[in-house]
């Protein structure tokens, strides 16, 4: 596993500083007892053990600000974290202070004329879904964390999800931003304009940039028409080629009405009825594959049930589907969507997962799993491939289970061995090694091995024309001053 580079707070400096956030934020917010800060410190999937010697936490873009000015004379380094769900160790620190940004949990306006809401960056991602649909409206970013993940973090990521197909990622989501800047300054690009070509977009280069060049306290989100009527089906496939040929006819049958299109291998579903409590067999037999397809609307000017059971017949006949269930009821479709979404989770009890977060060209998906899947059984006799995600925009989830009988230490161990394996195929195929998850710690190692000198050396240019002193999530992405 790739290791922290980034520097460690001056001691001195930092103890110095600490007294002077504390009196203009208060002490209660200025965390230094390791009972304290150790909920901060531990990562999702436990790759990560931080270290910081406190955790701030500013109750307003003003304090925000505050702080991290005053980091920047001290020359202490700054982490931002949001809900703590990151996947790849970005918002970890190793010796930075933290700063948290729960306490911004504001939702400031919403306005379903204008089909935008405001909200902070503290903002819990379920509260801004319950924010929007008080208003009729729908915020369309849904991943397996929202319970837990602030929409700040979800912005400064790029998250993806399950509705990606219909609406877009993160990035597609905003309208305008509010960041603190490296110097403490406060950019306000708070705009709720569906058009604005009045010079760079500059809220693109915090978006997906993960805390390394500023940092989100506020965000203009875009709504949409909330879904009066869903669609919920699960239907076993023999091969994702069969898989991607349903897509096309799902698509022709429904439009933009086809929000979800998830593919899963046999051995995750297994994983999932086989750990995850209230979960069942959503049909009478097993497949080799399987899809979950949900069709939604705002309107009812026509019959999504009977629509998606039209398809999946004509799909039956084509041989595309080999057998499928519709949910009868919104239980149901929970019922079908738990399937999907315990998925991450089921793995952890088969031992050590190798996780990885590709993406491809979608027409290529079926190639790269047939090739991606030979190519790590082939190094390594017995191991387990899970993959899973979202087809219908290219994001495979390329888990790796480990061998049954062998130790999950020597397993992990092999993080680095796969991750070339794995990440040749992906770039071969002119897709990405990073999808939705970002880059962060886990995976700067491999940006660099795998991205384009000319992309690298602007990312790094970008990186010192905005935090020339490296305050800002040091170590993370790129490293700035290698």
């Amino acid at each position: 596993m790739p290791s922290s580079t980034a520097p460690s707070s001056s001691a001195p400096a930092v103890d110095s500083l600490l007294p002077h956030i504390a009196q203009r934020i208060g002490s209660q917010h200025v965390l230094t007892a390791p009972q304290d800060v150790a909920p901060y410190l531990h990562e999702e999937r436990g790759l990560y053990e931080g270290r910081t010697p406190a955790v701030v936490c500013p109750g307003s873009t003003e304090e925000v600000a505050f702080v991290v000015a005053a980091c920047a004379g001290a020359g202490v380094p700054v982490v931002p974290q949001g809900g703590n769900t990151g996947l790849v160790g970005g918002q970890m620190p190793f010796g930075e202070v933290l700063l948290s940004l729960a306490r911004l949990n504001r939702v400031r306006s919403v306005d379903p004329l204008d089909m935008t809401m405001t909200v902070e960056a503290g903002c819990i991602l379920d509260e801004v879904h319950r924010a929007a649909e008080k208003v009729g409206c729908l915020f369309p970013l849904h991943i397996a964390s929202q319970g837990s993940c602030r929409i700040g973090g979800n912005l400064a990521t790029n998250a993806g999800g399950t509705a990606v197909l219909r609406y877009g990622n993160a990035r597609e989501l905003v309208l305008g931003l509010e960041v603190v800047l490296a110097d403490g300054r406060v950019w306000n690009g708070l705009k709720r304009l569906r058009k604005n070509n009045a010079g760079y977009d500059l809220k693109q280069l915090f978006l997906g940039s993960e805390g390394t060049l500023g940092i989100i306290t506020a965000a203009v989100l875009k709504l949409f028409p909330l879904p009066v009527q869903r669609a919920t089906a699960f239907a076993g496939v023999p091969d994702p080629a069969a898989a991607l040929a349903l897509l096309s006819r799902l698509r022709a049958t429904a439009g933009d009405a086809l929000t979800t299109f998830e593919l899963m291998a046999s051995f995750g579903l297994e994983t999932v009825l086989k750990h995850m409590p209230g979960t069942q067999r959503p049909l009478g037999d097993t497949y080799p594959w399987y899809v979950l397809a949900e069709f939604s609307s705002p309107t009812r000017a026509f019959d999504l049930g009977a629509l998606m059971e039209a398809a999946l017949g004509e799909a039956m006949e084509a041989g595309e589907v080999l057998d499928a269930t519709i949910a009868a009821s919104e239980a149901q479709a929970d019922a079908l969507w738990k399937l999907r979404e315990d998925m991450s989770e089921a793995q952890k009890f088969e031992g050590g997962s190798i996780k990885h977060d590709v993406s491809v060209p979608v027409s290529r998906v079926p190639e790269f799993l047939e090739r991606g899947i030979a190519a790590v059984e082939a190094a390594l006799p017995g191991i387990r491939p899970c993959p899973f995600g979202h087809v219908g925009d290219g994001n495979i989830h390329f888990n790796l289970s480990q061998p049954v009988g062998m130790a999950k230490a020597d397993y992990i161990a092999q993080w680095e061995r796969f991750n070339r394996i794995v990440h040749d195929v992906v770039t071969d195929m002119d897709g990405s090694i990073a999808a939705e998850h970002g880059i962060g710690l886990l995976k700067r190692g491999e940006l660099a091995h795998y991205a384009d000198p000319v992309a690298l050396d602007l990312m790094k240019r970008l990186k010192q024309a905005l935090d020339p002193a490296d305050t800002l999530n040091p170590g993370k992405v790129i490293a700035a001053r290698e």
